[in-house]
């Protein structure tokens, strides 16, 4: 009885006549329950175990009074603890462990009114749970349900939808507690009580909708994605021309809210069509009809790429967009960023010289950004180094202004915009990316907190995706560095959630302008749902709620340097 109850002593603690008996006792059933084990596994004899197939990889067991029938399919290291019911078409990855007195039900009744639910068809979508995915004790796992890898779901929880990967999830039904990688002393901290002005009620509150706001978000992907979905191409939004972007947030989109992929098109002919745009002389990607584009080859208008492409612009951002895209669906460009990799070390500095940091320092920083993630993909993707690695940092490093902490500066007519937002691009593709330390962090704070005053760029009808996105991504970034002026980070983040929270417009999703309840009715697209998503996790992230939302990027925006400097 030790090892009915205790399987996993079975392996270290049994006798040869324990052996001898587990093995006459699983030979008994290979052919009476379709058995294929390897050589490691342990069935209790008092598991009643009525399976047309069952496969277990090394040291699985299935303990006493386990109820196993159906097709059952179990990875490495899985364990169905005592009094658990794994029924119907089932699939487990490797390390699934599932406690006591769960029930994995991959099967249904009809119930159609016209007979008895007992007279109706049976039906079976299946059940797949990934790798490395812990399932507490008195769980209830409905038919259809998909468990993401790394998965975590608390006990008593009744599942009823597809779990996401790396998801903590517990309730009825389940709801999303916080992502397994978030440290858990990251606990949210304590917030000012509600005023009639809608200011946030507490933690609680304030949890409660961004569970709310994500659960309608994930229920609503699939219409926000079809309804950007010509047949052909995918468009930002309804009417819009068609974009490599779309395509690329899209994907970003799909991976945030269900997990993998957009439905539609198959996942194959999304990486074609990303990777054949790519200009192989440059390694840039030209707009969609632009000249170097495959449409400009098909019109005959232009060669494929030539070589003539320009780090600039749209086509400095597919760096980002299109990279991170095919990062989410399992591949990478199909050529180096040959635009940077072969850039003489002088000149990139002219070309960093030559940037109007003066009046321009929003669009210097999308380039920086542009150069850095280009480095980026050349290391990882291609394992190509070379000086201008160490030609970036040495310039920013001596460029950074340590009197507020950026580049460039500020200007008479836009303040602190183009200053900020481009911290952000910049810091985004080469200190975030790379994870490393930013120069002067509390005078950056500093200057985030006076421009985010600016009533010019988020009064209460303003503040777009990438005003707001540039003020929290440097407070989230600094924040990693120094608590300076951190309350009144928070508290500016604290509103703005809010605020983006109201957002959702049912069916079509965030626009890029906010609407709100005194301002316009904004179209939304899938730009906008693609940052406003990002940036609801930033903001939650920075008061220590992100758990709450169960999505984490892993794009663009993600939190995790993308790389790292190499040594």
């Amino acid at each position: 009885m030790t090892f009915d109850f205790r399987p996993w002593l079975y392996w270290d603690h049994a006798t040869d006549d324990d052996r001898r008996a587990q093995e006459a006792h699983v030979a008994g059933l290979r052919s009476e329950i379709g058995l294929e084990a390897a050589g490691k596994v342990y069935i209790s004899p008092l598991a009643a175990v009525h399976t047309e197939r069952l496969r277990m990889g090394d040291f699985c067991y299935l303990a006493a009074h386990a109820y196993v029938t159906g097709d059952v399919s179990m990875g490495r290291d899985c364990t169905v603890n005592p009094y658990a019911v794994v029924r119907g078409t089932i699939s487990l990855g490797d390390a699934v462990r599932i406690g006591a007195h769960t029930s994995l039900l991959g099967f249904n009744h009809g119930t159609a009114p016209d007979r008895e639910v007992f007279r109706q068809p049976i039906t079976s979508e299946g059940i797949r749970i990934g790798d490395d995915v812990w399932i507490g004790s008195n769980v209830v796992i409905l038919d259809g349900v998909t468990i993401g890898d790394h998965a975590v779901i608390g006990a008593g929880s009744v599942v009823t939808k597809d779990v996401p990967a790396w998801a903590m999830v517990a309730g009825n039904p389940a709801r999303a507690i916080r992502d397994r990688r978030t440290p858990r002393d990251r606990q949210p901290r304590p917030v000012a009580p509600s005023d009639r002005q809608g200011r946030s009620a507490g933690p609680r509150d304030l949890e409660g909708r961004l569970v709310a706001f994500a659960e309608r978000a994930r229920e609503q992907a699939h219409d926000v994605l079809a309804r950007c979905w010509t047949g052909e191409r995918y468009v930002d939004r309804p009417g819009a021309e068609p974009t490599v972007r779309a395509w690329a947030d899209a994907v970003e989109i799909a991976d945030l809210l269900l997990g993998g992929p957009p439905p539609t098109p198959a996942r194959d002919e999304i990486i074609a069509f990303l990777r054949d745009r790519q200009d192989p002389a440059t390694g840039l990607v030209p707009e969609i009809g632009a000249p170097g584009s495959p449409e400009a080859v098909t019109s005959g208008t232009g060669p494929v790429g030539g070589g003539d492409l320009e780090l600039e612009g749209i086509t400095a951002y597919h760096i980002l967009s299109v990279g991170y895209a095919l990062d989410l669906l399992g591949t990478r460009f199909r050529h180096p960023i040959r635009a940077i990799s072969e850039l003489p070390p002088a000149d990139l500095i002219a070309l960093l010289d030559g940037l109007d940091w003066a009046r321009g320092a929003w669009t210097a920083g999308s380039v920086v950004d542009a150069v850095g993630t280009g480095l980026h993909r050349n290391l990882t993707d291609f394992g190509l180094t070379g000086p201008q690695l160490e030609t970036l940092y040495g310039w920013l490093l001596t460029r950074c202004r340590p009197t507020h902490g950026m580049w460039g500066e500020p200007d008479s007519g836009a303040g602190r915009l183009h200053v900020v937002n481009g911290f952000y691009r910049l810091t985004r593709g080469t200190y975030a990316q790379f994870g490393l330390p930013l120069p002067y962090p509390e005078r950056a704070v500093d200057t985030v907190l006076a421009h985010a005053r600016d009533p010019r760029y988020f009064g209460p009808d303003t503040g777009n995706a990438c005003n707001v996105l540039d003020v929290i991504h440097p407070l989230w970034l600094t924040g990693r560095q120094t608590g300076h002026r951190r309350a009144e980070g928070e508290s500016w983040a604290r509103d703005h959630l809010n605020r983006a929270l109201g957002g959702w417009q049912d069916g079509a999703g965030l626009s890029f302008a906010l609407t709100t309840g005194t301002g316009p009715t904004r179209t939304p697209g899938l730009q906008g749902t693609e940052m406003w998503l990002a940036i609801i996790w930033l903001l939650a992230d920075h008061l220590g709620l992100s758990d709450t939302l169960g999505y984490r990027p892993r794009g663009v925006h993600r939190p995790e340097p993308a790389t790292t400097y190499p040594t």
